[in-house]
């Protein structure tokens, strides 16, 4: 039971929670494995409406919806939309590409790109898509010949050699990469085997204004007007197989691609959203939630105020400004205010007392029989001593992300660490050599002084004062009393000192290092404030923290195995990883508080009823206000324009650019978002306030058609109205 929760408190809420978990999951809860839909999922989802059956979602043995789908740059999800590799994406998650190919004299940001030809689509470098070929549970093969009362140790390497050796038995003979995950805490584990294709080339993204109307404001908001999508397109070889970007490579020909319904949504209507969930963390216990709530997001969202507020004053100091640190504010933007979301609706839920009352079930379940209690008598105060020591060393773990490196030139600094760890055994590898050289002058083509050295002074100043002494660099204290806690004195004294606020100074560091010597690197200040960070890191907290998590780790899988074994009626799904889900669930309204309802979908009259010129995020285009007063929406609507939806999906992160499809498995949206009194549902899904939000297609196909004048991108879809083929006429 964690400590200070009221006994009272307790008993209130034990008749109320204790029979949730007996029943099975809802029907619109869950990130669920594909190979499995048939027997545990089917029935379920054509009770909800959906027609189709789920070899049509998911089959290895003909094409399926799973072979439209493609995991976007490692960390979103987007839609092949026609047979000649076309693809839907986020404008966030395309945001990145988008900057890199603008400059002031031609700014994609502001003013949107629409490739008008295949030659005029734009390579990036680095950008990836890969598409699941099939999964498999290999549980058995991971897990065997490990040895009756093997250490953790020694059951980590015989995984990892197992991982590897069924791996490369996959793929042997193929073009197939893989990758295996373990799932339930590694209690089983699944091969993922994937076509990945390097050749993604940018066709067309709205203006911010467009696609990211609202900003920050209402970025986790509901309700949302933005149209949140970019596309690009696929490229591939003669033989239609992955390969390196070449003038040569030709439009991926896709074993599917998805119809677009241009009949739209309703309440109440079936949803399915296909895609890469990130990471969500569904079975924590209560000490988990309650150091997530009250402890660890508390100091983060604070640290990211300031740095956002720097960010904010370099990037109104210019337009180049703005566009050479968009991309950087908007990932700063989106964790703080996940963060913020996440803490209020954890503590509106009662999240922590409602884990507290299913551990006291699980108690004195494994209490009432013997065998049972000798397996897992010992879980829950395993797990609750563990949080207690990581609630002591979480700040000063987490600092080491968001204060260490959430600062530009020490992630830069480290980079050289690394290369003078392979110095000291010896002569570097060249190719190692020109790598660095590459960042080096990568960093300083984007490197902003001025921004870099306030950027460091508040995250020393925040590392200083919130991380207890103990777990302190000896360094920053030490140059905190040499500076008498002026931070912004100690950062001009290092940035003055140190080779790495100039890149000639630099690179005669570099060229030392490919010699073998490290001794200059050793005398530069910021190379020695960084090596103790990493070194107190090392030391201090590093070893405390794994084995916490390897404690953690092993007694959450006892704990789920318990509760599987508690509650076998209910079907489990697991946590994501960034592997291939199925979630499903209705279109539906939602009210978060007392007395406020929010509908289920909106218009294009509230993009205008939002209009402020004065505001950085309001602004509406000319030629989108004048289509909007001439009703001219095309084939996409009458009378109202229809932009975005809310559904009980459940996604997270990596769901960003999903697939959102009707019963029949015709596109209908793209999932962007969550609803901000819902972002706990990565640890704690409501079904009451946690909603998925989406862009409607038509709103996406309207821009590309009528405002931007892209229709032959259009006549590229399939488009579908009435349930039949639609076929697009020019307007």
């Amino acid at each position: 039971m964690r400590k200070g929760l009221h006994y009272s408190l307790l008993k209130l809420l034990f008749a109320a929670v204790l029979l949730l978990p007996i029943a099975p999951a809802r029907a619109d809860e869950g990130m669920w494995l594909p190979i499995y839909l048939k027997i545990l999922n089917e029935q379920a989802m054509q009770d909800l409406g959906m027609k189709l059956t789920t070899d049509q979602v998911y089959s290895i043995n003909k094409a399926s919806m799973k072979d439209a789908v493609v995991q976007f740059g490692g960390g979103c999800t987007g839609a092949i939309v026609s047979p000649e590799g076309l693809l839907f994406t986020n404008h966030h998650c395309g945001f990145s590409y988008i900057q890199r190919h603008s400059s002031v004299e031609n700014n994609y940001i502001d003013k949107g790109f629409w490739a008008k030809t295949h030659a005029d689509e734009l390579p990036n470098t680095g950008l990836t898509v890969s598409i699941l070929v099939r999964m498999e549970d290999v549980t058995q093969r991971i897990l065997e010949n490990i040895p009756t009362g093997a250490s953790e140790k020694e059951r980590e390497a015989a995984i990892a050699y197992n991982i590897e050796k069924v791996k490369k038995e996959a793929v042997a003979g193929t073009h197939y990469s893989a990758f295996i995950r373990p799932f339930f805490y590694g209690a089983e584990f699944y091969l993922f085997v994937n076509e990945v294709f390097k050749d993604v080339r940018l066709v067309g993204a709205p203006p911010a204004s467009i696609g990211d109307f609202g900003g920050d404001d209402d970025n986790w908001m509901w309700p949302r007007h933005n149209a949140d999508f970019s596309m690009f397109r696929i490229y591939a070889g003669p033989d239609n197989k992955p390969a390196a970007y070449s003038k040569e490579n030709v439009p991926y020909r896709p074993r599917q691609h998805f119809h677009i319904s241009l009949d739209g949504v309703n309440e109440n209507d079936f949803t399915m959203v296909l895609g890469y969930p990130g990471r969500t963390q569904e079975y924590l216990s209560s000490w988990a939630i309650n150091m997530i709530e009250k402890e660890s997001n508390i100091y983060k969202i604070a640290l990211r105020d300031k740095r956002l507020k720097v960010l904010r004053e370099t990037m109104n100091e210019s337009d180049s400004m703005k566009i050479r640190f968009a991309a950087r504010f908007a990932s700063v933007a989106n964790a703080r205010k996940k963060w913020a979301g996440e803490s209020a609706g954890l503590e509106k839920a009662n999240a922590a007392a409602k884990k507290a009352v299913q551990e006291a079930a699980f108690a004195k379940w494994a209490d009432a029989d013997p065998k049972r209690q000798k397996e897992y008598g010992r879980v829950l105060p395993a797990l609750k001593k563990a949080y207690d020591t990581l609630n002591r060393i979480i700040l000063p773990v987490e600092y080491q992300s968001e204060a260490v490196y959430g600062n530009d030139i020490l992630p830069f600094v480290s980079t050289y660490g690394a290369m003078a760890e392979l110095c000291r055994k010896g002569r570097p590898d060249p190719k190692a050599v020109e790598a660095l050289r590459a960042q080096t002058t990568a960093y300083f083509r984007n490197s902003y002084l001025p921004m870099d050295k306030k950027m460091f002074a508040l995250c020393m100043t925040s590392i200083h004062k919130d991380v207890r002494p103990e777990y302190r660099s000896v360094a920053l204290t030490g140059y905190a009393g040499r500076f008498e806690g002026d931070f912004n004195k100690m950062t001009d004294w290092l940035f003055k000192h140190s080779a790495f606020t100039d890149k000639r100074k630099t690179e005669k560091i570099l060229n030392s290092l490919e010699k073998g010597s490290t001794e200059k690197l050793e005398k530069d200040p910021l190379y020695k404030l960084w090596f103790e960070f990493n070194r107190n890191y090392e030391i201090r907290l590093q070893p405390t923290f794994n084995n916490l998590r390897n404690t953690i780790e092993s007694n959450s899988m006892l704990f789920v195995d318990g509760l599987r074994k508690m509650y076998p009626e209910r079907n489990f799904y697991p946590d994501a990883n960034s592997t291939f889900r199925v979630a499903y669930g209705k279109v539906g309204s939602y009210s978060p508080t007392d007395g406020k309802t929010y509908l289920y979908s909106t218009t294009l009259d509230g993009v205008m009823q939002k209009e402020d010129s004065n505001s950085l995020y309001y602004k509406v285009p000319a030629r989108l206000k004048e289509l909007y007063r001439r009703r001219d929406f095309g084939i996409y609507a009458i009378g109202k324009m229809p932009v975005a939806f809310i559904a009980t999906n459940h996604t997270t992160g990596g769901n960003s650019g999903s697939p959102v499809t009707d019963a029949n498995g015709r596109l209908i949206g793209l999932n962007f978002d969550r609803v901000w009194e819902g972002t706990m549902s990565d640890v704690n899904y409501d079904a009451s306030v946690c909603r998925n939000i989406s862009l409607d297609m038509r709103y996406a196909l309207f821009i590309v058609d009528k405002y931007a004048g892209a229709s032959h991108l259009i006549k590229e879809m399939t488009l579908i109205r009435n349930g039949k083929p639609y076929f697009y006429l020019q307007q």
